[in-house]
């Protein structure tokens, strides 16, 4: 005897929830294929035993609440959910990070980037790696803004290093900030997300959130502050060890970066992983790894990750 059940879902931007062309009910269709799962508007039918059903729709109303979490449901969470058959994954705390432009909440979206929310709270010098789409940029720049707004620094500097492809910096049209737009325009995006245009000009015009190339850390002591280094990947050793020696009292260090997308010459080692390497049993120093479940961009990402992503890794 056939058992039909119906979910309403209410409040939910469809796309964020159903996935793109209804990729989120495919995965869990193909997880339950005794039973019928059709998506309909803001209504998905849930046709079968009475069982399946069942199951079915305690995975549905476990990702609803974390929808209502986390503003979001990608492939992965739909994968980790029917794997839970229903149950969250244990680790997600959900916690708020910070306050974004329009009083926007940013939280998690994944395990992963959970737990290198923790990590920063721990650690002074983070590591965060894995690949692209995974959020580690974003969500270090939530973190080192909420570390602003609570007075725990008393400025964010954001850095990255400028691997240039047949043209030096200094012949690019433009003032300094306008030639060094396009190799950090990932931590512009992520900052104007984060502050209306009016604070992120009054941060940046009164020193207080600065953006420069890697170069321009030489020398410098940097105290008080919450410095991010992104596309670590493409340090030199030299580089790397220039940066972790600027290191200051009062000061909170996040390296971001993906070993797989490094443009450095051919035969030159990433500084990256020559840290990672010589500082992995280095007392105080947090390591967070991410990998293709914690994509969040569209879920083609993910696939393509995997694609590229060596069996045995």
């Amino acid at each position: 005897m056939l058992t039909q059940k119906l979910v309403h879902l209410e409040d939910v931007t469809l796309v964020d929830f159903l996935g793109v062309a209804n990729s989120n009910i495919r995965t869990l269709a193909a997880a339950f294929p005794a039973s019928k799962i059709i998506s309909r508007g803001d209504t998905i039918y849930i046709q079968g035993s009475a069982e399946g059903v069942a199951k079915v729709y305690g995975v549905l109303q476990a990702l609803l609440a974390h929808y209502r979490q986390h503003d979001l449901v990608t492939e992965a969470t739909v994968q980790q959910y029917i794997n839970e058959e229903g149950h969250p994954p244990p680790t997600l705390k959900k916690s708020v990070v910070v306050h974004g432009k329009n009083g926007t909440l940013i939280r998690p979206r994944n395990t992963n980037q959970e737990k290198l929310v923790t990590a920063v709270a721990d650690h002074d010098l983070v590591f965060a790696v894995g690949p692209a789409g995974t959020g580690k940029t974003y969500m270090a720049v939530a973190l080192a803004v909420s570390a602003l707004k609570k007075r725990q620094v008393k400025k964010i500097i954001l850095t990255r290093p400028v691997v240039e492809a047949g043209e030096r910096l200094g012949y690019l049209p433009g003032d300094f900030e306008e030639k060094i737009a396009p190799y950090l325009r990932p931590v512009y995006d992520a900052l104007d997300s984060l502050l209306s245009p009016e604070r992120r000009k009054y941060y940046q015009e009164h020193d207080i959130i600065e953006l420069a190339p890697l170069a321009y850390m030489r020398g410098r002591t940097l105290e008080h502050a919450f410095v991010l280094l992104d596309e670590a990947q493409n340090t030199t050793s030299t580089q790397m060890k220039m940066f972790l020696t600027r290191m200051g009292s009062h000061a909170k260090f996040v390296i971001t970066g993906d070993a797989t997308q490094t443009d450095l010459p051919l035969q030159q080692r990433s500084g990256l992983l020559e840290a990672m390497d010589v500082l992995q049993t280095t007392q105080g120093i947090g390591f967070v790894h991410f990998d293709a479940r914690d994509v969040v961009r569209h879920p083609l990402v993910q696939r393509i990750v995997n694609a590229y992503t060596p069996p045995n890794q």
